[in-house]
């Protein structure tokens, strides 16, 4: 039976790219090798990783404009400290939208005063903050653009006089906005583009070189700059699959193609959750997540029930997660319309045997 997978990460990928992945483990490039075995400084490899990082600039429109694609290693949680290693000074600011960008703050405060500019927390992060004023002396602003938890996403972006970094981890890929806005942006593969594993970072170079303190290699964004993502061996097969879905995504026409079928996937599923008295959606309808919507259900009997049929229906990886309860259906880049149907058509089932 075929399984409408909603897991909010690891995330649903492309079927051609699970099947041109899967060949690669037996014979990359008829090469006799498998992909998890060739040497990551094998000519096969580096023009992988070139097509991966020329991939990321051209999709986000930032060909030729000053930035850099990495991909690395240790999710974005590892960015949360990279990012302050690397360019905060003296002051950051951030903008407290969920467990995420909780956890960045509680990194960045390792290196340098952190000016907490607004938080959502007073409502167990159901909302965008929005109004807030800036301090004039930030060395940047952070923000979360996607709050995979708790199913909130920034719809306009800040404009500020400092550099602007933003952890994309959820919906990178998902929708054309202005990406020369931002002085970095990282996002680990795992939630919209790939297997976990790599994490992408792409990021002006002017920004760097500025901080007074000795960085360690590994975390010093200028190495991996200056050994294009290979300084050591990368996350071969994590960047292999990502780079296919790249390619599917450009194929099918870019991100304002796939912003397009995310928007209606979202409009299906929210009309449902607005419309059914059966549910109640968890986060301000202002600042709803296309990537994650998370609801509850308005009468806890029913939870067996429903359960019990959304599992029926193949339908996998619903439930919220525990800060919010109920249940959250990532709808990412490669979910079907489809899928999202059968989910709308359980919901409203459950309505009619109510």
């Amino acid at each position: 039976m075929k399984k409408h997978n909603f897991s909010a990460g690891p995330c649903i990928l492309p079927q051609e790219v699970f099947q041109e992945a899967s060949e690669a483990i037996l014979n990359f490039n008829n090469s006799g090798l498998s992909i998890l075995e060739i040497s990551h400084r094998s000519k096969d490899f580096v023009d992988v990783m070139d097509e991966a990082r020329n991939l990321a600039l051209e999709l986000l429109n930032l060909e030729g404009k000053g930035y850099k694609a990495l991909f690395l290693q240790g999710g974005a949680s590892t960015q949360f400290l990279m990012v302050a290693y690397n360019i905060l000074q003296n002051k950051a600011g951030y903008i407290n939208t969920g467990t995420w960008s909780d956890k960045a703050i509680k990194e960045a405060k390792l290196f340098g005063e952190v000016a907490q500019v607004a938080s959502s927390k007073d409502a167990n992060y159901n909302y965008i903050p929005k109004g807030f004023m800036l301090p004039e002396d930030l060395d940047y602003l952070h923000l979360t653009s996607n709050n995979t938890i708790f199913g909130t996403q920034i719809k306009h972006f800040p404009k500020v006089d400092c550099p602007l970094i933003c952890d994309m981890s959820s919906d990178i890929f998902s929708r054309d906005i202005d990406f020369g806005q931002f002085d970095l942006i990282y996002a680990g593969a795992q939630k919209n583009m790939g297997p976990a594993g790599t994490t992408l970072v792409v990021l002006r170079e002017d920004i760097l070189g500025k901080v007074t303190r000795q960085i360690p290699s590994m975390l010093n964004y200028q190495t991996h700059i200056s050994k294009g993502s290979m300084f050591n061996t990368p996350p071969v097969y994590a960047v292999y699959v990502s780079m296919l879905t790249m390619r599917w995504l450009k194929k099918l026409g870019g991100i304002s193609a796939i912003e397009e079928i995310n928007d209606r996937k979202a409009t299906l599923l929210y009309s449902e959750i607005d419309l059914n008295p059966l549910f109640k959606g968890f986060a301000a309808e202002e600042d709803r997540s296309t990537m994650n919507a998370t609801f509850s259900l308005t009468d806890g009997d029913l939870k067996e029930t429903f359960d019990a049929m959304w599992k029926e229906a193949g339908i996998n990886g619903l439930n919220g997660h525990r800060s919010v309860g109920g249940y959250r259906a990532s709808m990412y880049n490669a979910l079907s319309m489809d899928s999202v149907g059968v989910l709308v058509d359980v919901m409203s089932e459950l309505e009619r045997k109510a």
